[in-house]
């Protein structure tokens, strides 16, 4: 993999800071999300992005597949190159390096616009958390704490059981 320039993260919070909206009324902080964010192609993101109001969607088989068939059609036509994800019951992490022919803010909305067609109901609260992936991270255990999100949150005991997740090196 070619040495990649360090690049800081460009969240504005935490991703175990997400806001849980339960008021119709209450708003998304998409926006503060989008402060300091680049886009460069060839990075590598880790995307992290909830339902809204934290809907537990993706606890249906089929719509979490829908979301995982979403990814593989953005691999497909090589506006991201996926590294590993997991679908979380109201989240999605995604580590993959950016294409050159979407922003990161594009491909993210492109996942979930096809993702909430498809589901066939809104599905997603707006913004998302994006880190970029300094150089001197380590990839596969980065990889390896986001296939175990599974594990912590206690959904399964072992991760070979839990459906919903990728690696390119597992």
């Amino acid at each position: 993999m070619p040495a990649r320039a360090p690049v800081g993260a460009t969240h504005s919070r935490d991703s175990n800071n997400h806001r849980d909206c339960t008021s119709p009324l209450q708003k998304p902080e998409g926006g503060n999300l989008r402060k300091g964010r680049v886009s460069i192609p060839g990075q590598i993101y880790l995307i992290s992005t909830v339902t809204q109001y934290r809907n537990p969607v993706f606890a249906d088989f089929r719509a979490a597949r829908l979301l995982v068939q979403t990814l593989i059609a953005e691999q497909r036509r090589m506006t991201a190159d996926t590294l590993a994800y997991v679908v979380m019951p109201d989240h999605l992490h995604w580590l993959l390096t950016l294409g050159q022919s979407k922003s990161l803010s594009q491909l993210v909305q492109a996942v979930k616009a096809a993702s909430a067609k498809q589901i066939g109901n809104p599905v997603w609260q707006a913004g998302f958390h994006d880190h970029a992936v300094r150089q001197e991270e380590e990839l596969k255990n980065l990889a390896r704490y986001i296939i175990a999100n599974p594990l912590r949150a206690g959904l399964v005991e072992r991760i070979g059981d839990y459906p919903h997740w990728d690696a390119i090196w597992f």
